[in-house]
């Protein structure tokens, strides 16, 4: 058996997952396919690194020394085409954390920021709740697939200091072509709004895609933007708390780690810094395999849906993120309805549209990073929920 077929029983462990069905659906009755963590152990270099570790058994005050710093520039050298040099980093335990950071460091309450709706939950938390401005730049779904309103953009950004921006996208799962990220920085360099850049999913794209991070497009895109990624998405290590940001202009780095140690975040943990190191150095076989499982589940979901509801269920498709954005509006709920429907009929624990923002209302989001017993088992019970109507 192949390590992306075994089934893992993480009952008991604290798993969000699989242990918050009861506080967050009501009922533990349901098949887990919501958080957006992997059902899938991590590459065995990581464990091994981290049982290596815990037999030296101190856990101090741990540095973050060039070979980590090392092991960042060289991964994102060879995957997506981009020189980040080593005093270009920063680090903080998560790219959420992070965004809070960025956002009281470089705009003022009653700011404007704009973000691309439907997008990850926590950009609104990120903004409201540092008493800043939503201004939303909605994305144009046509046929089962998203584009930018680049009018709607430009005009939106006359007025706003900041672009939240989602790339690779979730939920809707777009990875934005080159031509697509310059038109979106050229118009942000034209009025003078700084680009937010959360790169999260950057190394789970399709073998069909590329990632190209916007802050690679040119040196002066570059200093307008500060780039959050981390290895916790790609390698299933979000528990272990580790992120970095990247922020080519001197000025604002400065200012951006200034807030950071404000708030007490000067190093990693250790079991962090040595999943990133192990991850980076010796996790790209795992990670080819794994793109080529979520592809496998992707397909396989997205013809079940459609193909057995007779295009009740329209899947959108989906580039990158191993997440699935599915389009129930021929289903005629309304959001309560919806979500209630997955749960009390379907017996699937999915992430409701609706979070998302209320472009997002009739759509439900799927996590397919899991065996892909698990998928069918998803997706058969929500079909025959579907046709059960």
């Amino acid at each position: 058996m192949g390590i992306f077929e075994e089934i893992h029983d993480r009952k008991n462990t604290r798993s969000v997952k699989w242990d918050m069905l009861k506080p967050v659906f009501q009922t533990d009755d349901l098949l887990p396919m919501w958080v957006a963590d992997m059902d899938f152990k991590a590459p065995q270099a990581v464990n091994d690194a981290l049982k290596e570790r815990a037999e030296h058994g101190i856990y101090g005050y741990t540095i973050i020394d060039e070979n980590i710093k090392g092991s960042i520039s060289n991964w994102i050298e060879k995957h997506h085409n981009w020189t980040v040099k080593q005093d270009w980093l920063s680090f903080s335990p998560g790219v959420v954390a992070s965004l809070h950071m960025a956002i009281q460091t470089f705009t003022k309450p009653n700011d404007k920021i704009l973000i691309q709706t439907p997008v990850y939950t926590p950009f609104y938390k990120v903004i409201e709740g540092h008493d800043r401005q939503i201004v939303k730049n909605e994305l144009q779904q046509k046929d089962n697939y998203y584009k930018i309103d680049f009018d709607d953009m430009e005009e939106k950004l006359k007025n706003v200091q900041a672009l939240l921006l989602c790339s690779p996208h979730n939920p809707v799962g777009r990875v934005w072509k080159k031509d697509e990220l310059m038109k979106m920085a050229e118009l942000c360099l034209k009025h003078n709004v700084l680009i937010l850049s959360d790169e999260i999913h950057a190394d789970l794209i399709y073998p069909d895609q590329n990632h190209t991070p916007i802050a690679s497009l040119s040196k002066d895109i570059a200093d307008q933007t500060i780039t959050f990624m981390s290895p916790s998405k790609t390698f299933n290590l979000a528990g272990l708390q580790a992120s970095y940001i990247i922020t080519s202009d001197k000025e604002k780095r400065v200012a951006l780690e200034k807030k950071l140690g404000e708030q007490g975040h000067h190093m990693l943990n250790t079991m962090g810094s040595t999943a990133l190191y192990a991850a980076y150095s010796y996790g790209e076989e795992w990670l080819e395999e794994l793109k080529h499982v979520l592809k496998e589940n992707r397909d396989y979901a997205t013809k079940m849906l459609e193909e057995k509801t007779d295009g009740l269920l329209q899947v959108t498709r989906s580039e990158g993120t191993y997440l699935l954005w599915i389009d129930c509006s021929n289903l005629d709920m309304d959001k309560t309805e919806l979500k209630k429907f997955m749960i009390e009929n379907a017996k699937v624990g999915l992430n409701a549209g609706a979070e998302y923002g209320n472009e997002g209302d009739a759509f439900m989001r799927m996590n397919l990073a899991c065996p892909k017993k698990t998928v069918e088992q998803g997706v058969a019970r929500i079909i025959q929920a579907v046709n059960n109507l």
